[in-house]
C-alpha cells in the first residue's frame, strides 16, 4: 500500500489570522522587544500594520487579553502587560481538570512543591513576611469553627509562604494545583472533628520554624500538614484515586444546599 493510501498523513492546520497577528505580538514581547508598560498601539493602527481587517486584529488582542499579556488604557491604546499569577494558574488549573488528574496526583506534586516553598522560606523570609503569616493565623483561630473560611485562610497560608520564598518560578509553579487541593480542605474541616485543630496547629508550628530560620523543623511540620490531608480527605470518604473534578462537582452541589 502506497503511503497515499495508506493515510499517514493528517491534514495541515493553518492558524486563522487573529491567531497568527496574536503569535506575532507575543514573539515580541517574549523576546523583549516588547516590555511591560510599552504602548502596542491601536487597533486601527494594527490593522494598518498587519494588513487585515479589524474583526481580525480584535480576536487576536482579545487573545492575549485573555492570557493577561495585553491590557487596554484610558482610550483605545493598548499596552504590554505582566501576567497576574492569578490568571495564569486559573487556566492551568482548568487544564488539569480537563485531563483529569487525581487527587494522588495534586497531593505527590504538592509534597515537592511545597517542601521546596518552605525551605526556601526559611532561608528568604522577611519581617513582612512574618507579619502576614502571624496575621493569617490568627484569622485561622478565630474561623476554627468556619470551614468555609478556614479553607480559604489555609489556601492563603500557602501563598503567603510562597510569597516569602522569594522564589517566583515556585510561587507560580505551584499554585495551579493549590487552586485545587487546598480547597478540599472545607470538606475535612466539615467531615473530620480534629482537622481544623490539627490544620491551625500545623500552621503554628511552620510559621515559627521561619522565623527561627529551623529548615529542618520546617520540613517536618510541612510533611506532617500534608500527610493530615491526604488522612482526612480519605477519612471523609473520599478516594484518593478520584479525578478532581468530581469532588469540585459535589462540592459545589453541597455548597447550594447548606
Amino acid at each position: 500500500m502506497s503511503v497515499a493510501e495508506s493515510g499517514r498523513f493528517e491534514k495541515i492546520k493553518v492558524p486563522s489570522a487573529y491567531q497568527m497577528v496574536a503569535e506575532a505580538i507575543e514573539r515580541e514581547i517574549m523576546a523583549g522587544r516588547l516590555r511591560p508598560g510599552d504602548e502596542i498601539g491601536t487597533e486601527a493602527e494594527l490593522v494598518r500594520q498587519f494588513g487585515v481587517n479589524r474583526s481580525t486584529v480584535r480576536e487576536g488582542i482579545r487573545l492575549l487579553e485573555q492570557g493577561g499579556l495585553v491590557q487596554r488604557e484610558a482610550g483605545r491604546k493598548l499596552y504590554v502587560c505582566l501576567p497576574h499569577y492569578r490568571k495564569l494558574s486559573d487556566r492551568m488549573s482548568r487544564a488539569l481538570v480537563l485531563h483529569q488528574v487525581t487527587f494522588r496526583e495534586l497531593f505527590n506534586a504538592s509534597m515537592i512543591l511545597e517542601l521546596g516553598v518552605i525551605e526556601a522560606a526559611v532561608e528568604n523570609a522577611d519581617a513582612d513576611d512574618l507579619a502576614a503569616l502571624e496575621a493569617n493565623q490568627k484569622q485561622a483561630e478565630a474561623a476554627v469553627d468556619d470551614p468555609v473560611r478556614l479553607a480559604e485562610i489555609d489556601t492563603n497560608f500557602h501563598a503567603l509562604l510562597a510569597r516569602a520564598s522569594g522564589n517566583r518560578v515556585l510561587e507560580l509553579a505551584r499554585e495551579p494545583a493549590a487552586l485545587l487541593f487546598f480547597p478540599t480542605s472545607e470538606l475535612i474541616c466539615r467531615r473530620v472533628p480534629q482537622g481544623a485543630g490539627r490544620m491551625v496547629t500545623a500552621h503554628r508550628h511552620m510559621i515559627d520554624a521561619v522565623a527561627s530560620r529551623d529548615k529542618e523543623t520546617a520540613r517536618v511540620w510541612t510533611r506532617r500538614h500534608l500527610v493530615d490531608w491526604r488522612k482526612g480527605f480519605e477519612r471523609a470518604g473520599r478516594d484518593i484515586d478520584e479525578p478532581v473534578e468530581r469532588i469540585f462537582e459535589r462540592l459545589s452541589t453541597a455548597r447550594q444546599y447548606s
